[in-house]
């Protein structure tokens, strides 16, 4: 099964990003055999930058997605939701790739469920 997750809030203020993220690493750890895709837009492009520090005992949205990455989950960003942002020319976690509405729609007719936050 391919299950796609679409996350358009960002990683903190809203805890959409994280709900999603313990989504997707649930379904990594219970059905390995599920393929697994993530595409952040809007203000979830947020959730790519590294060096994330949160107090201590508050979840960490980079811990979280690179534990997806490490399970195999690709992970895409919107190119277009990044300049709008002026994050376009800035480091990214290792493995995650910017991409655009063409390869979201691409991944939506690929999918068997979408799940969006």
């Amino acid at each position: 099964m391919k299950i796609l997750v679409i996350i358009n809030d960002g990683p903190y203020g809203s805890e959409k990003a994280y709900n999603a993220l313990r989504i997707v690493n649930q379904l990594n750890k219970e059905h390995e055999q599920a393929d697994v895709n993530v595409f952040l837009m809007a203000d979830a492009v947020n959730c790519a930058i590294p060096n994330q520090i949160t107090a201590n005992g508050y979840y960490n949205i980079e811990r979280m997605l690179k534990l997806a990455l490490s399970k195999g989950t690709k992970v895409k960003l919107c190119g277009s939701c990044m300049e709008a942002r002026g994050l376009k020319h800035i480091a990214l976690l290792e493995g995650i790739q910017m991409s655009n509405m063409s390869e979201l729609t691409q991944w939506i007719i690929d999918c068997d469920k979408v799940i969006t936050y």
